[in-house]
């Protein structure tokens, strides 16, 4: 079924390539795994048009949803989900470019379109332009992007006085759960951020991260997920504990760092 929507997407005359993501585009997953794709368009399809079409196969449709990317969120009439993600090739290529080729740092999630692009799978590219890019950025991992991520989200997470660790102690200070929440997730942002580029890996998205940090990580702080377990067990109970579990998670990862005294 997926089969003929995707060989029906691709010839749309807007579309010039469409690729799979997430663990579709590889291996690991099963029947019930749910579907990224990303159409690359010269310009948009219409509305109406990607509806019509989408009808054929899917059982809901939100149709142009703009929460994050430009896309259709839609359920196959087997019960699976699929995002179909709209993208402009050139616009993604110079955001890649940005990370790749000029090494500029973000906070947190750094290198994921460049995963994005790297893992994708291709199922229809009819100039080539996608796979001319997968070609260009499969390059080793940029030592100035590596120190760049490293120095970004390492004052991210503590030392200055607009860092994470200090907003999670005022947050705590307050008893404010939703501020304890937000800022605690932003440090997780920073922090993993910082441990794939440490080990030269490009961040592979949200979800899993002890587990693939873990698969692909070589060097990790000592009681890496043990740290993480008891700060968030404590997170929202006990307030002094989770300033240890800070500390220690912090206290770890510069140990961690300075082993590479280049940094």
């Amino acid at each position: 079924m997926t089969d003929m929507l995707f060989k029906e997407l691709s010839e749309l005359p807007q579309v010039e390539a469409i690729a799979l993501g997430g663990s579709r585009a590889g291996e690991n997953y099963d029947e019930k795994s749910d579907y990224d794709v990303y159409v690359y368009c010269t310009s948009q399809v219409e509305e109406g048009i990607r509806k019509d079409l989408l009808s054929r196969y899917c059982s809901r449709m939100e149709i142009g949803n703009h929460y994050w990317e430009y896309e259709d969120n839609c359920t196959l009439n087997s019960g699976i989900d699929i995002d179909i993600l709209y993208r402009n090739l050139d616009w993604f290529v110079d955001d890649v470019a940005s990370v790749a080729e000029k090494h500029y740092a973000r906070n947190g999630y750094t290198t994921c379109m460049w995963h994005n692009l790297d893992t994708c799978r291709i199922l229809y590219d009819r100039d080539g332009r996608l796979k001319a890019a997968k070609g260009r950025f499969h390059i080793p991992y940029p030592e100035p992007l590596r120190k760049n991520i490293i120095d970004r989200n390492r004052k991210l997470l503590h030392g200055f006085l607009p860092s994470y660790d200090a907003q999670i102690a005022k947050a705590l200070n307050r008893n404010d759960l939703v501020s304890i929440n937000h800022r605690t997730a932003a440090f997780m942002e920073s922090y993993f951020d910082l441990l794939f580029a440490f080990n030269r890996q490009m961040h592979p998205g949200e979800k899993r991260l002890v587990a693939l940090c873990r698969k692909q990580c070589e060097k990790l702080p000592e009681q890496f997920e043990e740290n993480i377990d008891n700060l968030y067990a404590h997170l929202f109970t006990d307030q002094e504990r989770t300033r240890e579990d800070l500390g220690r998670i912090i206290q770890e990862l510069e140990k961690l760092l300075a082993g590479e005294p280049e940094i």
